[in-house]
């Protein structure tokens, strides 16, 4: 398999941009921060730097966002708590903004992470042999900086059975 092979996956990639989107892990950063440096002008009128610092304050504001509310937000996301790669169909993301989805954050540099990262996950996941399933038990997330899971990610291995290899 080569590299022309992996983009001839779109429902791959929709299923690991809905995991990342969702579950795993629940994003690597939880929150970032970003300079305001001129006023931004919310849906409902409100300007963030009057929101934050008062109508006659200064406009450079740190505004801080997290990525998990970002992820979660049921204004942006039908259903959130519900894995649908669907959300990642191309006629779906058309509609959406393209910071809805944040999973390696956002600016200049994102780009080639995120590229590099998505072929990575791709790689692994196609040469996995073995199905590998969840643990029986839902993971109990735990905020913290980056946000992981209590007692980790446990996995189960199962055997391939003679009819799918």
């Amino acid at each position: 398999m080569g590299m022309d092979d992996l983009a001839q996956l779109p429902f791959l990639t929709m299923c690991i941009k809905e995991s990342l989107r969702l579950h795993t892990p629940p994003p690597p950063v939880t929150v970032i921060s970003r300079h305001c440096t001129q006023d931004v002008v919310l849906p409902d009128g409100q300007v963030i730097s009057e929101i934050l610092t008062g109508p006659s304050s200064p406009t450079s504001v740190i505004c801080h966002i997290s990525i998990f509310g970002t992820h979660h937000n049921p204004s942006v996301w039908p259903d959130p708590e519900v894995y649908d790669p669907f959300c990642f169909d191309p006629e779906n993301i058309k509609v959406r903004s393209p910071l809805a989805f944040i999973p390696f954050s956002a600016g200049p540099r994102n780009r080639i992470g995120q590229t590099f990262a998505m072929t990575e996950m791709k790689v692994v996941l196609v040469l996995t042999l073995l199905p590998v399933l969840p643990d029986e038990e839902e993971p109990r997330k735990k905020p913290e900086l980056i946000l992981c899971t209590e007692g980790g990610l446990w996995l189960r291995v199962e055997p391939l059975s003679a009819g799918q290899q």
